[in-house]
C-alpha cells in the first residue's frame, strides 16, 4: 500500500521527461511553438507531480485524537507520541499559539503525523464551535482560529410541571438555557415564585443550533404556549425590518408590561399584602404594604422596570434599602438588602431586571428574605395585583407579516400534544 503511490510518483516524473525529450527531436522540423507553450506544459507537469507526491504523503499520515488528562502538560503528550520537543518549542513561540499554553482537562488534541514521525498539524479543540489549529509551513507553523459554520433548526419541546419549572424541564430534556429564555417570556403574566402548580404544563418550538452534524447551543424560542392555573398563555417572536425582536400574544399586543410580577426568580412568598398583619419582630398590628420573598442570602434581586435609584442605604426597619423611581407616578422599595450590586448610586439609571442588589436580613427580619413595595402616587399597591400597564403593541404597517409569521408559528406549536394527568 506504501510503495504503490511512490510507485506512481516515479512514473510521473518519468513521464515528463520523456515528454520534454520528445519535444526537443520535434521542434526543429515544426519551428518555433507557441509563446508560453513549453512553460505551461512543464508547470501542468510540475502540478500534477505535485499533487501525487502529496496523495502519497496523505496516505501514509496518522491522525491522533487526544483527551487531554488532568494535570498533564503539552509536553508530556509530545513525548506520549514521540514527537519532536523543538517542534513544540517553535509552536509555542507562535503569536497567536497562547490557547495551547493553556491547555485544560477534558478538552481534545488532534495530531496529524507524517510517515517520518514529524508533525504536520495541531489542532486544540476549544468546544463544539472553535478550535485552534497549527499547520506546519517552511517558516515554521501557522496558528489561526477556525469556527464552525452553524445552523440553526427548529424543534420542539414539551413538559408537564410535577416539581419546578427547571426540573421537569431538564427531564424532558430542555435546555436549562431555554427553560430560562420561557421564564423571561411569561415573566409578566406568572410569578413563578408560587403560582406553578403540579399540572400546569408547557410547549415550545426553539431554535438548535448545529455545527457538523452535532447539536451545540440552543437559540431563540420562536414560539410558546404555557398553561397554568387552568389559564392558557401564548407567546410568538417578531423582529421588524430592522431586526428589533420581542415576544407578541397572538392577537399582536406584547406580553412584555412596564414592570415585572416578581423581582426574584423562583423564590417563596413568605408574606402576603395586608394591611392588618402582626408584625412577626414588633409582636404588634402593623401594615403589612408589600410581598416578601424568601430566599437564600446572596440571592440576587431584579429592579422590575426601568428607572433611577431614588435611594440607596439604610432605611430604619428596612435595613439596608433601594428605592427605584419609574417615571412620575412608579415607584418600588427593596428592603433588608445582604449587600448592594456594585457602582449603583443614587440617581444611577437601571433597566428592567437588573440587578442592584441581594438577599439579606438587615433591619427588622427574622430571616433572610426581600421585602417589596409598590407604589403609585405615593400610594403602596399590592405587587401580586395591581394593573401594569402594557409595551407597545403591533403597529398597523407591521401587522401582515406578524399575522403571517404568527400562524406559522403557532401551526407548529398546535402540532405538540401534552398528555396531561
Amino acid at each position: 500500500m506504501i510503495h504503490k503511490p511512490l510507485k506512481t510518483v516515479s512514473l510521473g516524473f518519468g513521464a515528463a521527461m520523456v515528454t520534454s525529450v520528445s519535444f526537443a527531436l520535434i521542434q526543429p522540423q515544426l519551428g518555433e511553438p507557441p509563446a508560453g507553450l513549453t512553460q505551461a506544459v512543464e508547470r501542468n507537469l510540475t502540478e500534477i507531480s505535485q499533487d501525487l507526491v502529496s496523495q502519497s504523503r496523505l496516505a501514509v499520515e496518522r491522525v491522533i485524537d487526544h483527551e487531554i488528562q488532568p494535570g498533564q502538560t503539552l509536553s508530556e503528550i509530545f513525548q506520549l507520541y514521540s514527537l519532536n520537543l523543538k517542534d513544540l518549542g517553535q509552536l509555542l513561540n507562535t503569536p497567536e499559539a497562547k490557547a495551547f499554553h493553556r491547555i485544560k482537562a477534558g478538552k481534545r488534541l488532534q495530531f496529524t503525523i507524517a510517515e517520518s514521525g514529524v508533525l504536520r498539524e495541531l489542532s486544540y479543540l476549544k468546544n463544539a464551535l472553535e478550535k485552534l489549529v497549527a499547520v506546519r509551513d517552511q517558516q515554521g507553523f501557522t496558528c489561526q482560529w477556525q469556527r464552525a459554520l452553524i445552523t440553526m433548526t427548529p424543534v420542539t419541546a414539551k413538559a408537564v410541571i410535577h416539581h419546578s419549572l427547571f426540573a421537569d424541564g431538564q427531564q424532558a430534556g430542555i435546555p436549562r438555557r431555554v427553560l430560562a429564555q420561557l421564564a423571561d417570556i411569561f415573566a409578566y403574566d406568572i410569578d413563578f415564585a408560587h403560582e406553578l402548580q403540579p399540572g400546569d404544563a408547557f410547549k415550545l418550538v426553539y431554535e438548535q443550533g448545529q455545527a457538523d452534524g452535532h447539536d451545540v447551543y440552543p437559540g431563540r424560542i420562536l414560539a410558546a404556549e404555557f398553561k397554568a392555573q387552568g389559564k392558557t398563555y401564548q407567546a410568538v417572536y417578531f423582529a421588524d425590518k430592522s431586526g428589533q425582536g420581542a415576544y407578541y400574544r397572538p392577537d399582536g399586543r406584547s406580553l412584555r408590561t412596564a414592570f415585572l410580577r416578581s423581582p426574584v426568580e423562583f423564590a417563596r412568598i413568605s408574606s402576603h399584602f395586608n394591611l392588618h398583619r402582626k408584625h412577626p419582630v414588633l409582636n404588634k398590628i402593623r401594615a403589612h404594604k408589600g410581598v416578601d420573598y424568601a430566599a437564600p442570602t446572596g440571592t440576587p434581586i431584579k429592579t422590575t422596570a426601568e428607572g433611577k435609584i431614588a435611594f440607596q442605604g439604610w432605611k430604619g426597619g428596612y435595613g439596608r434599602c433601594v428605592i427605584v423611581q419609574h417615571g412620575e407616578h412608579y415607584s418600588t422599595l427593596y428592603g433588608h438588602l445582604s449587600r448592594f450590586q456594585r457602582n449603583l448610586h443614587v440617581g444611577k439609571a437601571v433597566k428592567q431586571g437588573q440587578v442592584i442588589g441581594y438577599i439579606g436580613q438587615s433591619g427588622l427580619a427574622t430571616g433572610p428574605h426581600l421585602h417589596y413595595e409598590f407604589r403609585v402616587d405615593g400610594v403602596h399597591k399590592n405587587p401580586l395585583t395591581v394593573a401594569l400597564p402594557n409595551a407597545p403593541a403591533i403597529t398597523r404597517s407591521q401587522w401582515a407579516s406578524f399575522q403571517q409569521q404568527a400562524q406559522s408559528q403557532l401551526q407548529q406549536l398546535e402540532a405538540v400534544q401534552i398528555a396531561q394527568n
